[in-house]
């Protein structure tokens, strides 16, 4: 039964498209594909409207809802968003890959069983690697294989789990659940791989910085918030997730802090956002889940414009850290304006989509009793002012003249980040029009005399001490060990010294082995005809010619003590 096709099908159909189709019409493709995408998203009606036989079991290809239409628009706004910002400089192939991979994404959105989920799952793992791979350079290609090991593994991990659930309950529909088992560990470890949960998160880091600059506009979107997605739609309330999103948000901002590669510090970045919405999702109340969605759409948003601002700063001067460059603001204010606007709204502050998305979340832990986390996430919102909201455009595009002068963004580059520059504060001044498209009914007024001033003082004092600090928030040339050093130097180290030790052991083995086959080959030879003499120039016993009828009796004498061997035992 389909009553509805999958959205996804218009932007896999755009992506194999754009390479053959050449000038104008690919680029009518580029921006009319996620345009119709996004009409036939609300177009979809609440329930299940596609499926189709597959086994024992029909696939549900199509399940509306307020949360999956709400994560599939701002994929396919995205989608359009980085298509604009990306025609005039990516390769046909890249976009190719970037709308194969958005779709993937809005699959997710709307699949309403588990196979299908881990199906659109796949196409993002693999379509998402040749984004990666499109950076071009030999580090870009190594990361990328790194990248598509550590989503393989995500991905059989998130199979077994599903082949788990069921072989154990006959059901693959996509419904809440707790990890309380092997086969919903499984699943929620596979998922938490694509949330860049650490100790797995360091994929994360090691790839989206060097893809082009274009490229990381499109990684920022949609593998960390499908996992949103699927963490919402199967473990909402799972107690583990509070202290897992707390763990990531303290792990994002001190590794952003270390960094010096303008691009890492956003990817980092990206680690200790979802590190809230994670938190949210354990926290599992209504207000707790729709601020998860909403920070995820705003999240999207304010990271692909940061990326965005990032990646002009990239393409302009061919440098990518904070120490080569300095002073842009002369000859990039729209790049800087844009940037600094991305800053201001992934830090939270007033008047901007973060302030209104991060702190439901924040309310979300008061209003369940849950004092120690809300404290965490308020220090947390400093330390995100620390790393993305002034270091960023500081070191950037202010600090000590760099002396370089480059051109401002191209106007399909602008146009791309104005766009999300006014989304990010058309979400922050009119929060209530944004919250009608929630997945719960929203009691949360975000701009009260209290709030405001709480967070306005909370930022500003994490502004003053970053300038009280400068010395110290100086970046130099120096690499921050991530936990992937443990299997990318350490386990390949271990794995050496073994290699090393069983060669060893099998040398001396072997030496042993031509040792003693060198004294049995000697007592052969002396015992059974070799022309060896002995000290005093005799021949051995057996060395001698024996003549054929000696040989016989001996035969014969060696038979009859064999018979009488086996008859008397």
């Amino acid at each position: 039964m389909i009553e509805f096709f999958p959205p996804a099908l218009i932007l896999i159909a755009a992506a194999m498209l754009i390479g053959p189709l050449k000038g104008s019409l690919r680029t009518v493709i580029l921006f009319a594909a996620p345009l119709a995408t996004l009409w036939m998203i609300w177009q979809v009606p609440d329930g299940i409207s596609a499926t189709v036989p597959f086994l024992d079991y029909r696939l549900e290809l199509v399940e509306g809802s307020p949360l999956r239409r709400l994560f599939a628009t701002i994929f396919a706004l995205m989608a359009f968003t980085g298509g604009l910002y990306a025609y005039r400089t990516a390769k046909w192939w890249e976009l190719a890959a970037a709308y194969a991979y958005a779709a993937g994404a809005i699959g997710v959105c709307f699949a309403g069983d588990l196979i299908t989920l881990f199906l659109f799952w796949e196409v993002m793992a693999l379509f998402s690697t040749v984004v990666v791979w499109c950076g071009g350079t030999q580090a870009a290609r190594r990361a990328g294989i790194r990248y598509a090991i550590m989503h393989l593994l995500g991905g059989v991990i998130l199979k077994v789990g599903i082949e788990g659930v069921v072989v154990h309950t006959g059901s693959i529909d996509i419904q809440p659940m707790l990890a309380t088992n092997f086969d919903t560990w499984m699943i929620l470890i596979g998922i938490l791989i694509n949330a860049a949960a650490p100790p797995l998160s360091a994929w994360l880091a090691d790839s989206y910085p060097e893809s082009s600059p274009t490229g990381s506009v499109f990684l920022s979107a949609f593998t960390t918030k499908t996992a949103v997605l699927a963490l919402i739609l199967l473990f909402p309330g799972e107690p583990v997730l509070i202290g897992i999103g707390l763990y990531m948000v303290m792990y994002g901002i001190i590794y952003a802090l270390l960094e010096n590669d303008i691009r890492r510090i956003l990817a980092y970045s990206v680690v200790n956002q979802v590190g809230f919405m994670v938190t949210a999702v354990g926290i599992g109340t209504e207000m707790a889940l729709n601020g998860a969605a909403a920070h995820a759409f705003a999240h999207i948003i304010y990271k692909a414009l940061l990326f965005m601002s990032a990646g002009v700063v990239v393409y302009r001067t061919g440098m990518n850290k904070c120490t080569e460059v300095g002073g842009l603001f002369r000859t990039m204010p729209l790049t800087a304006i844009c940037g600094i606007i991305g800053a201001l709204a992934i830090s939270g502050f007033p008047l901007t989509s973060g302030f209104t998305t991060k702190t439901m979340i924040s309310q979300a832990a008061a209003n369940d009793g849950l004092a120690w986390v809300y404290m965490l996430l308020a220090a947390a919102s400093a330390g995100v002012f620390l790393h993305a909201g002034i270091k960023f455009p500081w070191f950037v595009f202010f600090q000590k003249d760099s002396g370089l002068r480059p051109k401002d963004a191209p106007w399909n580059m602008g146009a791309a980040m104005l766009l999300f520059s006014a989304l990010c504060i058309l979400i922050g001044v009119f929060p209530e029009a944004f919250y009608e498209f929630l997945p719960y009914p929203v009691d949360y007024e975000a701009y009260t005399a209290g709030k405001v001033l709480f967070y306005l003082q909370l930022l500003l004092f994490s502004g003053l001490a970053f300038f009280l600090l400068l010395p110290l928030m100086k970046r130099t040339e120096t690499i921050s060990l991530d936990t992937d050093w443990f299997w990318r130097v350490g386990l390949y180290r271990i794995l050496a010294l073994l290699g090393r030790g069983l060669s060893e052991t099998a040398a001396s083995v072997r030496a042993a082995a031509d040792s003693l086959g060198r004294d049995l080959d000697r007592v052969a030879r002396g015992m059974l005809g070799a022309e060896r003499r002995t000290e005093d120039g005799e021949r051995g016993f057996f060395a001698r010619s024996w003549t054929i009828g000696l040989t016989a009796l001996w035969i014969a004498v060696l038979l009859s003590a064999y018979v009488l061997a086996y008859y008397w035992s």
